[in-house]
Formats: structure tokens, C-alpha cells, sequence
């Protein structure tokens, strides 16, 4: 009888704790809708922004021959003070002329047995130049190779404050994701809700685009130089709340 007893009352209490648990008010049903609490719809958006270029840099120089090395050096001291006089007329502050590299070598004379002596000695004097007003680049580029730089490579253009640019693709990424969620939501059967979470992408320090950019550089007169537009893209994630 002990036995008994203890059976029925286990059963006993196994049916109190269903009935329990089938009145509470907080049981889920089969058919209940999620909330953003319990998942939601996750996309990446791009956007990009394109606006003209303000700022330039350029990397400019004179590289000189000779056969020792004061005449090297003192022959590419003449032209690099020459360059930076011309510089200077173009309105170029020194606080925008750093020097990027300089280097001397000597140039060896090779016959069937390898090196036999030394043909004379080369200097390479090159400074990267900030150019403030975009328009003047070519008049910049002309005047310096009239100066006598003979060396000019590395043009580069950039926005000195991308903000704007960067805010209006921001802008165009959420506005991308949205559109990505919405078709998701509309192919699943489920209605979009409220953001409930959103990032940037960071992959890397952000490296304009460039659309449009061409010229050439005519050394006889002011260089031809196009600048095209630079751009930027931003990339977001963001997770919507589902219906």
C-alpha cells in the first residue's frame, strides 16, 4: 500500500505542474510572432559618395650625373634650389614641400669580367609637394619643369575634409540595407520592423575612389591635368526586427 501511495502522489503533482504551466500567461504559443528580442533580419549595406578633389600631391625632383660626387651633388643643389624658387612664385608655402627621399650611388663601368671602375656618380633629390589649390597643379607642374626638376611622378588627389562625402554614403548604405531587409522580409512572408542593431564596416583606413581621371603632362608648357572625381564607400550592418 506504501508503494501505492507514493506512485499516486507523483502522479498527483505531475498534473498540478502541467496545469500550472498550461494557464501561465507568459507560455508560447506555436504561432506566436517574434519579437526583435528573439532574432530578426541582418544585411549588409555599400554606399558611395563622389564629389571633385581639392588637394593634390606630387612627387618632384632633379636627378644629376657626374663623374665625382661634389660635382653631382653640387649640380642637383643648383637645380633643387632653382625648383623651390619656382615653387615659391606659384605661391607653394614650405610647410607644404617635405623631402621624400634622396640618394646618391656610383655607377660602375661592367666589361666581360664584371665591374672595371666607377663611370661617374648619379643624385636623386625628390620632395612630395602639396598642392592646396587644384587648379594650379598644371601650372605648378609647367613651372617646375621649366625650373629644371626631371623627375616628376606620384600624382595623387584627395579631399582635404571628407566628411560630407563620407556622411552622404552612410547615408546611401542604410538607405541599401533597408532595401536588402525589405525584399528578404517580402520573399520570407514576414514584415519588417524597427532597427534594432547597426555597425560600420571597418576593413581598412579609407582609401578614395577615383572616377574620371586621365591627362596627360605636356613639360614644354603647363602640365594637362585632369582630376576627376574621388569617391567614397562605407559599409554598414544592420539587423532589423521582424513581424
Amino acid at each position: 500500500m506504501s508503494r501505492k501511495r507514493t506512485f499516486f502522489s507523483i502522479l498527483l503533482l505531475a498534473a498540478l505542474l502541467l496545469t500550472v504551466v498550461a494557464c501561465s500567461p507568459n507560455a508560447a504559443s506555436p504561432g506566436a510572432a517574434q519579437t526583435a528580442g528573439e532574432g530578426g533580419i541582418t544585411v549588409v549595406g555599400t554606399g558611395e559618395a563622389f564629389g571633385p578633389p581639392d588637394t593634390a600631391e606630387v612627387q618632384l625632383g632633379a636627378e644629376t650625373f657626374a663623374p665625382t660626387v661634389a660635382e653631382a651633388t653640387s649640380q642637383n643643389e643648383a637645380l633643387v634650389e632653382a625648383i623651390m624658387a619656382a615653387l615659391a612664385e606659384q605661391g607653394i608655402e614650405s610647410r607644404d614641400i617635405r623631402t621624400s627621399n634622396y640618394s646618391l650611388w656610383a655607377e660602375q663601368i661592367y666589361g666581360e669580367r664584371g665591374p672595371e671602375g666607377i663611370a661617374g656618380y648619379r643624385v636623386s633629390n625628390l620632395v612630395t609637394v602639396t598642392i592646396r589649390d587644384i587648379n594650379a597643379v598644371g601650372a605648378v607642374i609647367g613651372a617646375v619643369t621649366e625650373a629644371g626638376a626631371n623627375n616628376i611622378h606620384g600624382i595623387s588627389f584627395r579631399v582635404a575634409d571628407p566628411a560630407a562625402l563620407e556622411d552622404e554614403a552612410r547615408a546611401a548604405a542604410i538607405a541599401n540595407a533597408r532595401a536588402r531587409a525589405e525584399s528578404l522580409a517580402e520573399l520570407s512572408g514576414v514584415t519588417l520592423g524597427e532597427i534594432v542593431n547597426i555597425s560600420e564596416v571597418i576593413t581598412q583606413p579609407g582609401i578614395p575612389l577615383v572616377r574620371g581621371m586621365g591627362g596627360a603632362m605636356d613639360a614644354a608648357a603647363e602640365a594637362s591635368i585632369s582630376a576627376g572625381e574621388l569617391g567614397y564607400s562605407v559599409q554598414v550592418q544592420v539587423t532589423f526586427a521582424i513581424q
